[in-house]
């Protein structure tokens, strides 16, 4: 297999892109009226809350107040390993934000930070095989260790090349990281660590987003889904379940902290594909016709129409070159 042939089985839905538009009218409404940058304390609790059920679903036993306590430097009666545990994994998320989501070489260095102290192989693909076990039952084995580097760098090409939006980008990675569990340990936080800068790489409001806190609370429909994933072949349905994650994470925060003058328009039956292209092109208006494609589930020709319907129409507006420009939606 080569980077060129690489493709990770996925499978556009209605409801993935029905998803995808709705978390962006709830992105494009937070960022509206800012809910999380004026607040430094606010942006802090959500990183703890973030760090700590990312811990919990790998079974930290600290509890919210402790790993506050940790990240606060006091010092907590608690297992040393655990303790270790949240310094790593503070550190990791403070500095994930200047990382290249596409670099192999910086993926190492986030797992060397998160791990280390924990594993010897803290920052290195593992030399040896290994199992996710539920109990004394094996319910995945990863790839074989000799596979790991060269599937790991075709992930990342695909990563890199792939027209899917970023939203389904990030969940699809997640999942074949999963998949593929490069490391020894510290697989999982990894994956959600991961997933996380490709999101604040799309939208820098994804760096204060708690959607691990989702994850935790739902962590057996989590593992489920993943299963499910394994036996069919196909991401589909963890990518749903993990769009459902960041799309209620999101309305979390909006429903907390939007005051009464916001006018909420959250978009959850679309209708036509011109307003589901229209609703795309708002939350990024440089998305190609064969990126609007992929994401609405039409041919590139199609999309193409469904432009040009729209340019004429007044409804949107394009600026730019052919490559580099943009669509305003109007």
């Amino acid at each position: 297999m080569t980077n060129e042939t690489y493709q990770p089985p996925f499978t556009m839905t209605e409801k993935t892109t029905n998803l995808i538009v709705e978390i962006g009218e709830y992105v494009g409404m937070i960022t509206a009226y800012d809910a999380l940058r004026p607040n430094p304390v606010l942006r802090r609790e959500s990183r703890i809350r973030t760090i700590y059920s990312s811990l919990a679903i790998e079974h930290n036993t600290l509890t919210l107040e402790q790993v506050t306590d940790v990240i606060n430097g006091r010092r907590i009666l608690g297992p040393p390993q655990d303790i270790r545990e949240v310094k790593n994994a503070y550190e990791a998320y403070e500095r994930v934000s200047t990382l290249d989501p596409y670099s192999v070489k910086n993926l190492l260095l986030a797992h060397k930070i998160m791990m280390k102290g924990l594993v010897k192989e803290a920052g290195s693909f593992r030399s040896g095989n290994v199992g996710v076990y539920a109990g004394k039952k094996l319910i995945h084995a990863g790839t074989p260790a000799k596979y790991v580097p060269d599937l790991i760098q075709q992930l990342f090409t695909w990563l890199k090349r792939s027209k899917y939006h970023p939203l389904v980008k990030s969940c699809i990675f997640h999942y074949e990281f999963e998949f593929i569990h490069p490391f020894s340990d510290g697989n999982g936080r990894t994956g959600r660590l991961w997933q996380s800068l490709i999101l604040q790489k799309w939208k820098e409001v994804f760096a204060w987003i708690p959607v691990e806190t989702l994850v935790h609370e739902n962590q057996a429909e989590y593992y489920k889904a993943l299963q499910n994933a394994d036996e069919v072949g196909n991401s589909t349905e963890f990518v749903e379940f993990m769009l459902v994650m960041i799309r209620d994470a999101l309305k979390e925060i909006h429903e907390t902290h939007s005051s009464k003058d916001v006018v909420t328009n959250v978009v959850t039956n679309v209708v036509t594909n011109e307003e589901k292209v229209l609703a795309l092109l708002k939350q990024d208006g440089k998305m190609s016709a064969n990126m609007l494609a992929v994401s609405v589930g039409v041919t590139q020709r199609q999309a193409q129409r469904i432009l040009a319907k729209l340019k004429k129409n007044g409804r949107i507006v394009r600026h730019g070159a052919t490559k580099n420009g943009y669509w305003e939606v109007t």
